[in-house]
C-alpha cells in the first residue's frame, strides 16, 4: 500500500504501514530503526503524538477523516509532544525532511492506493 498527494499528483509513500489495534497505535515507532525514504507510518485514530523514548526525529502529519492536511508537525524531535488537533482523524509519521521533499501542504488531500 502506498499513499500519495491528490492534490499535486505526487507519491508521498511508496510503502506505508497501518497501524489501527490499540498495541500497533501505542507501539508506533518505538524500537524500531528509522524510517527510510519511502516508508511511513499511518495511526488510526490519532489525534496527537509523543516521542517519548525514541532516539530520531521524525515529522508528523494530521490528518481529517477524508486523508485532507490538517497540521504539520516537521522535524518533532525525542521526548517531545505534539498538542491534541481536535479535527485529526489520523497520523501519518514520515523521516525527517519528509514534509518538505514531498511539498506537503495544510489542505493537500491525500489517499491510500493499493501497490
Amino acid at each position: 500500500m502506498k499513499l500519495v498527494n491528490r492534490t499535486l499528483d505526487r507519491v508521498v509513500c511508496q510503502r506505508i504501514g497501518l497501524a489501527r489495534t490499540l498495541w500497533s497505535r501505542t507501539r508506533g515507532l518505538l524500537g524500531r530503526p528509522p524510517l527510510v525514504e519511502g516508508e511511513g507510518l499511518l495511526i488510526e485514530p490519532c489525534q496527537s503524538v509523543h516521542m517519548f523514548f525514541m532516539r530520531y526525529s521524525i515529522d508528523v502529519v494530521f490528518l481529517d477523516h477524508e486523508y485532507r492536511v490538517v497540521a504539520l508537525r516537521p522535524g518533532l524531535r525525542p521526548w517531545r509532544a505534539t498538542r491534541y488537533f481536535r479535527d485529526a482523524h489520523s497520523a501519518l509519521e514520515l523521516p525527517a525532511g519528509a514534509v518538505a521533499d514531498s511539498g506537503l501542504d495544510l489542505g493537500h488531500q491525500l489517499a491510500l492506493v493499493e501497490g
